[in-house]
């Protein structure tokens, strides 16, 4: 049974969403503000976490962040607004995605379910396939990524991906060579199509980027075909 935590301040909402997902089978434990949710991932870490952006004691952008220090389980934002900078600063600080309130609650158990399927599969691997064996392993100048293990490491050292990070690298490293597009690259990951997908796959490989050390503009690895999209050579 997977187990989700759910941070929100309104208890009508957090017991909605709790109502919801135990109706689907998971174990769901809320709270209404940060510190307490905090104390109880590093006791029991979940297997996906829902923060609201707006609590009592620390906002949900931080909070994301100081879980992102220590977990990689998915991370999915509750905001009360619309605005694409609140949307572009979750998932740069470490989210996965993002619901804006009001919400409907079986969108939000669908991306929940979406979710835990791609963690589940990257960290596991997959099914092997029929026919010729695909590749366990890409190494590209220093970068290795290998998806039997889910790890990444870059000229030795770990780097450490979140679930959606480790499959968009893995799918650009798995089609080398091609230059794949925002909205091929989303519906690969994320497994569904959205009007703001070119936004959110932006803002990933942003994240990608700095965590791989890239510079901006002359990136080693992840490089930018403009109005076309992303490629690994």
């Amino acid at each position: 049974m997977a187990k989700v935590l759910v941070v929100d301040d309104e208890q009508e909402i957090a017991e909605l969403v709790a109502v919801y997902l135990k109706a689907e089978g998971f174990a769901v434990q809320t709270f209404a503000a940060a510190q307490p949710a905090l104390a109880a991932v590093e006791a029991d870490p979940p297997d996906l976490a829902i923060l609201d952006v707006m609590l009592p004691d620390m906002d949900g952008f931080a909070l994301c962040q100081r879980i992102r220090q220590r977990h990689l389980f998915p991370i999915l934002m509750l905001t009360a607004r619309g605005e694409d900078m609140d949307k572009i600063t979750g998932l740069t600080l470490g989210a996965d995605d993002y619901i804006t309130k009001p919400f409907n609650p079986l969108e939000l158990v669908a991306r929940v379910k979406g979710q835990l399927r791609r963690a589940t599969r990257y960290n596991a691997g997959s099914a092997p396939a029929a026919g010729p064996a695909a590749p366990e392993e890409h190494e590209l100048r220093g970068l290795v990524i290998n998806k039997a293990t889910h790890k990444c490491t870059l000229y030795g050292r770990e780097v450490a991906l979140t679930p959606l990070e480790f499959s968009i690298l893995w799918y650009l490293c798995d089609h080398r060579g091609r230059v794949i597009s925002s909205e091929e690259l989303f519906e690969a990951v994320w497994g569904e199509k959205s009007f703001d997908s070119n936004n959110t796959v932006m803002t990933h490989i942003a994240r990608l980027r700095e965590k791989l050390g890239e510079p901006p503009r002359r990136p080693k690895f992840i490089k930018t075909v403009w109005g076309v999209g992303y490629t690994v050579e």
